[in-house]
């Protein structure tokens, strides 16, 4: 077996002993095979940037924390971060030395506004392909422990199909593609699930269809700033058959975030909107997300891979 399943056994022998082992939010999804449960993890995706997709990130992060669920956001735009930007946090250190060993991943989680966990993003490291062996060990270790000791882990990708988008969405237990009704945005978020959606690199223990192809990553899509109640269902509608149609995509309807001019105030005050004003617009529709997100609008697939560490580190190891 190798360094690296060798380390998370046993990380997560040491949390079951002193009892940091803590169940699944929402599911009781257990370890494979050692008896604890993991943390369901989330990517926050979208096919181009200025959508919205990193203050979502945040604000759903928020929400999901005053439900109760243990929360940690992780910036992985490893070239252009700003979730500690959109949250007012001055960041010591982040991911890059957590990879470098110069800290611990306790070390650089923060506090944020709300009650979640902020992992701050390692501007410079835009290709997570092309680190060493020794970082990969370092990351993926530090996502070991993590995933035991909380119920849900935000994934904020970078927007696009980069290998390092990819390396998030194919090893997240659900991902959250988040648009906007413009027809680039449209064209973009069909692109990014036409990609996930027939990326097999980590085919390997994933269940089967019908025709023996591994199934796809559960998608879900939100539409953002929506100026209008039914131009949100419209584009998801659009976008969700074309992939049921090309594609053999079942895309769930995340709902949708409505224009609101709370939202860019709040920006420019570097207070995340649901804390702001939480009876705006947009704070009401992430409000909505959060209990859709709960509900199981991207249900967790079975994947059987032993949660997000070792889907990671297969990847790694390819």
């Amino acid at each position: 077996m190798s360094v690296l399943i060798d380390q998370a056994t046993q990380l997560r022998r040491i949390a079951r002993q002193t009892g940091e082992g803590l169940a699944l939010a929402g599911e009781g999804r257990a370890g494979a095979g050692d008896g604890i449960a993991l943390a369901t993890v989330i990517a926050v995706t979208s096919g181009k940037g200025g959508v919205g997709k990193s203050n979502i990130a945040v604000n759903l992060a928020i929400k999901l924390a005053s439900a109760g669920k243990r929360v940690v956001l992780m910036d992985a735009d490893l070239g252009l971060a700003n979730a500690d930007v959109l949250c007012n946090i001055d960041l010591p250190s982040n991911l890059s030395h957590v990879i470098a060993r110069k800290r611990e991943l306790a070390d650089v989680m923060v506090d944020g506004p709300g009650g979640f966990r902020l992992i701050g993003g390692a501007s410079g490291l835009a290709r997570m392909a092309d680190l060493s062996d020794y970082d990969r060990q370092s990351l993926v270790s530090a996502l070991a422990e993590l995933e035991a000791r909380t119920d849900v882990i935000l994934i904020d990708t970078g927007a696009g199909i980069s290998p390092n988008v990819l390396s998030f969405t194919r090893s997240a237990d659900q991902v959250l593609v988040v648009t906007t009704p413009e027809p680039t945005a449209i064209t973009d978020a069909y692109a990014v699930i036409k990609v996930i959606s027939r990326d097999t690199s980590d085919a390997k223990g994933l269940p089967s269809l019908a025709n023996g192809l591994p199934s796809p990553r559960p998608l879900s899509l939100l539409v953002n700033q929506i100026r209008h109640r039914d131009e949100g269902q419209l584009v998801y509608e659009r976008i969700a058959k074309v992939a049921r149609q090309f594609l053999g995509v079942h895309v769930l309807d995340a709902g949708s975030i409505p224009s609101d001019p709370e939202v860019p105030n709040a920006v420019r005050r570097r207070t995340p909107f649901v804390l702001a004003n939480p009876r705006c617009p947009a704070s009401l529709g992430i409000s909505q997300l959060a209990m859709r997100l709960q509900r199981g609008v991207t249900p967790s697939a079975d994947l059987n891979g032993g949660g997000f560490f070792n889907r990671m580190s297969r990847w790694f190891r390819r």
